[in-house]
């Protein structure tokens, strides 16, 4: 690092960073494709695509034209009762990709702001049509929904919460769909372990009491804790409990959609239709933030009555310039037809990974699309995990930096068991998969010798 920059970074508070003596933070300058370089010219295979944002990959030069181009004409307006065609032209589009017929996209410039909206909606839905007492929220053990303080409360994270008690009021929490520590006798079939996590659902609206649920929010594929996809059946029998209880399904595609998974929307994948979506990262491939939160034509009923107004909102929610990155974006998925890329190496994405299995750290391999986690393990035989300092010593204290040092940027992380996570731009290949996995084997290999 230069010393200029050096004296910068210490201006800078980092974002789920620490801080101190001896800590310094690598400065990324530039990228192209699949890579991005520091500051002193080293080059790194991008394999968690920024922050499962940078879906079109770097240095995509249509889309900073897209930029310039409406900052030219227009750079801000608000969409606090005006629009702008950028807004509505991205807006129209987003309801045709989405499930169902009437959607209603509202706009934010991030995913935890995404979530919030959804909550704030759910809260107020409910009280314009009878049920004033439905405001919680139900949400997935370890799964991370956002920082904002209503987020953080659907958040299943409880280290993420504890700096910042009492949290809103209302978050539940139920069992997550982590198949490989699925407990007995659920943990030898799929379908079966999936129904009896769809079911606890069920039993906690009905310990919580009906009248007072108003939400479930749920991943696609749960990121926290090291994607877990969704067994056969999960997400049906979830549209069922719903239905049942009139409490609205939230699907959260912060992560997973904009073909992290193969599909515009993972919910269309997975073949459930939600009441609301909230969705971010991909929707720009990180070219400028934005954010959206998607609902039903039933949710915005109420609302359509001439009097009634959603008080909500974000100064930068709908941006005409990240509208018109996330329109040319989504004209380079089309064109390049980005999700069927992932489908078609999906089957070798996953193989590459699963030939790592082999190594006596690494217990399980999951996920979907171009969305994975490996669990690190003490013992395969038992699935022994790591205890809080092991996984100290391991991640922070070596993987994270190896991994990097290797030549690979992705996530060591302890949100649960200890997982290396990757998520690479939907533009990679073969090459990049047996890259990826040649890093990883080498660095956990050393990781296992230390152990």
């Amino acid at each position: 690092m230069t010393e200029a920059s050096t004296k910068g970074a210490n201006h800078l508070w980092g974002h789920f960073a620490r801080h101190g003596a001896g800590i310094t933070p690598p400065i990324i300058t530039r990228g192209e494709g699949v890579t991005v370089w520091d500051d002193r010219g080293k080059s790194y295979l991008d394999g968690l695509s920024g922050l499962f944002v940078v879906q079109a990959g770097h240095g995509r030069r249509e889309l900073a034209e897209a930029a310039a181009r409406q900052a030219e004409k227009l750079a801000f307006f608000p969409l606090w009762s005006y629009a702008t065609p950028t807004a509505v032209e991205l807006a129209e589009r987003l309801a045709h990709y989405a499930p169902g017929d009437d959607n209603r996209v509202f706009f934010t410039t991030g995913g935890g702001e995404a979530v919030e909206s959804a909550w704030k909606l759910a809260k107020q839905y409910f009280k314009l049509t009878g049920k004033p007492g439905k405001y919680k929220a139900i949400s997935r053990s370890v799964a991370y929904h956002g920082t904002p303080h209503g987020a953080l409360a659907i958040t299943g994270v409880p280290a993420f919460q504890a700096p910042y008690t009492p949290m809103t009021p209302g978050g539940v929490r139920v069992p997550n769909t982590n198949f490989y520590r699925a407990p007995a006798p659920f943990d030898t079939d799929v379908k079966a372990f999936g129904l009896w996590a769809a079911n606890r659902i069920a039993e906690a609206i009905e310990f919580e009491g009906p009248d007072s649920v108003a939400a479930v929010f749920l991943e696609p594929v749960q990121n926290a804790g090291g994607c877990f996809p969704p067994p056969p059946g999960y997400f049906e029998r979830v549209r069922e409990i719903c239905d049942e209880y009139d409490v609205l399904l939230v699907s959260d595609e912060v992560i997973c959609a904009f073909g992290r998974v193969g599909a515009m929307f993972a919910c269309n994948e997975f073949g459930y239709e939600p009441d609301i979506i909230t969705c971010a990262k991909g929707l720009t491939s990180g070219y400028s933030p934005i954010g959206a939160m998607i609902a039903t034509g039933k949710l915005f009923e109420p609302f359509n009555d001439g009097k009634t107004t959603f008080s909500h909102g974000y100064t930068f929610g709908g941006h005409p310039v990240s509208c018109a990155v996330a329109l040319a974006n989504l004209d380079i998925f089309e064109r390049e037809d980005l999700n069927d890329h992932v489908k078609r190496m999906a089957p070798a994405f996953r193989a590459t990974l699963e030939g790592l299995l082999d190594l006596p750290i690494v217990g399980d391999v999951r996920g979907e699309g171009f969305f994975y986690g490996i669990e690190l393990v003490k013992d395969k035989a038992t699935k022994e995990t790591f205890n809080a300092d092991e996984s100290e010593r391991l991640l922070r204290g070596f993987l994270s930096g190896a991994l990097l040092e290797a030549g690979l940027y992705c996530r060591a992380d302890d949100r649960g068991d200890p997982v290396v996570q990757l998520a690479p731009p939907l533009i990679s290949g073969q090459k990049e998969f047996d890259q990826i996995a040649q890093i990883v084997r080498g660095v956990l290999s050393e990781a296992w010798s230390r152990l």
